[in-house]
């Protein structure tokens, strides 16, 4: 088989960054348009709370785009594994609208979180709106799977367009046309978005799920290895993938905890988000790259191996380098006291973490494709173990920095993250190693 070139893997991985990117725009984007209601401090809060909660229902399903894109490789893989999909869709609908019942939400939202009575009731309304938003990403992060595994990024990239578009149609026209609260505005404006995406999504798998469904009728024997997939395969490759999302969505928490008892408290809790949705821009181009390296990687591509290890060099090195450089001068101020409106003392504060996580962005890169390689591989219990080493040494960072040596919150949460995923990465090389054994991954040019 021909090498893979970085050009091609360039095109092909290029859809996939630019999507992570226009999502990156989303949650400042329906923010600002809150922010310019009334009423702008509860329903800022109430629809952040919301959209917390609906993360964290949608935490089992994240990882499906991955599943599909590594396992979708027939017509009775493919109807294996949609089954699965909408079964878990359905729980998760099952387990939001439980949610929502009136005891359940309050006595979660309100004595267990201790949601202020104000933003209370506008927290519930905007959960309801977003009861179909777990299992309308549940339902088109399959059929992404399906287009990247069949060399149709592109095709990703519009979907994610018509969600941004159908989004902002929907809050300019209630934000100019009704008299809704902000946190209706923005929960309304996302279950719409994503609706429409996991709609455009089916529509543009059409054309290959016919393909992959012609060629099992046309030579039934033909069927690949994949098509003895068992639902009992299934679970056990995709148990560990829920599990990691579902510790990932407890970091956030985690940190805020302690942060709230740390030196300047409530400074580093307001720069955090801005200092994280900054970083974020850098860690979706490798966060866009675990998907685009499991469809390279898989169906005996011999000699993609090192292209595609190469490639995330290239790409860990330029971001990580560029965000040093942004760290180490006054670009930074353009985000923090430009963009993002900080006081002069909490742009300061800002900087040294962000010189700490310059690093972040490479490690991203390095973690994607360690799970690339492992999912591929059908090796997935190792990407738990390394999430849960990962949150373990958060953890224990920030009990050490915050309660022991008195540093400033935010300082201390970014050593947390950078010596978390350290640890996370160093340990997915044992397993790494295994996996480029398996006769399951292809092997490394000879």
């Amino acid at each position: 088989m021909k090498k893979l070139d970085l050009r091609t893997i360039l095109r092909f991985w290029i859809p996939l960054s630019a999507t992570w990117l226009m999502m990156s725009v989303e949650g400042p984007y329906l923010a600002a348009i809150i922010a310019r209601m009334a009423q702008p401090k509860f329903n800022l809060a109430a629809y952040g709370v919301a959209f917390s909660f609906a993360m964290i229902v949608e935490a089992p399903i994240i990882m499906i785009m991955s599943a599909s894109t590594a396992l979708v490789k027939d017509y009775h893989s493919f109807k294996k594994l949609k089954t699965f999909t909408y079964s878990l869709n359905a729980l998760i609908t099952c387990l939001i609208v439980l949610f929502i019942l009136p005891p359940v939400f309050n006595f979660i939202a309100g004595k267990v979180v201790k949601l202020p009575g104000e933003i209370l009731g506008l927290t519930h309304i905007a959960t309801i709106i977003l009861i179909p938003w777990p299992a309308s990403i549940g339902y088109r992060r399959f059929y992404q799977g399906i287009l990247i595994s069949h060399n149709l990024t592109k095709r990703v990239a519009y979907g994610t367009i018509v969600r941004l578009s159908s989004m902002s149609l929907t809050a300019v026209t209630f934000f100019f046309f009704t008299s809704f609260p902000g946190v209706i505005v923005g929960a309304s404006a996302l279950s719409c978005g994503v609706i429409c995406e996991a709609i455009a999504s089916k529509f543009m798998a059409l054309a290959t799920v016919k393909q992959i469904s012609s060629v099992n009728k046309q030579d039934p024997t033909s069927s690949l290895q994949s098509s003895k997939l068992s639902y009992r395969e299934i679970i056990h490759f995709y148990y560990p993938l829920a599990l990691t999302s579902i510790l990932t969505l407890a970091v956030n928490p985690l940190i805020t905890f302690f942060l709230g008892q740390s030196r300047l408290a409530i400074e580093s809790l307001a720069v955090l988000p801005v200092l994280n949705s900054f970083l974020f821009i850098f860690k979706s181009f490798g966060v866009s790259y675990q998907e685009a390296a499991i469809a390279l990687l898989s169906g005996g591509k011999q000699n993609s191996y090192k292209s595609v290890r190469n490639f995330a060099a290239i790409i860990g090195v330029l971001t990580a380098s560029v965000l040093l450089v942004i760290s180490l001068s006054s670009f930074s101020d353009l985000w923090f006291s430009g963009l993002s409106g900080l006081s002069d003392e909490l742009s300061r504060l800002a900087r040294f973490p962000l010189l700490l996580l310059a690093i972040i962005p490479a490690l991203e890169v390095l973690i994607s494709f360690q799970r690339a390689v492992l999912i591929n591989s059908r090796f997935t219990n190792p990407i738990t173990m390394a999430t849960a080493i990962e949150v373990l040494g958060i953890i224990l960072v920030l009990i050490v920095s915050v309660r022991y040596f008195d540093l400033i919150g935010v300082t201390a949460a970014a050593f947390a993250m950078l010596f978390g995923r350290l640890g996370a990465n160093i340990f997915l090389f044992v397993p790494l190693s295994k996996a480029l054994k398996s006769p399951l991954k292809p092997q490394p040019e000879q």
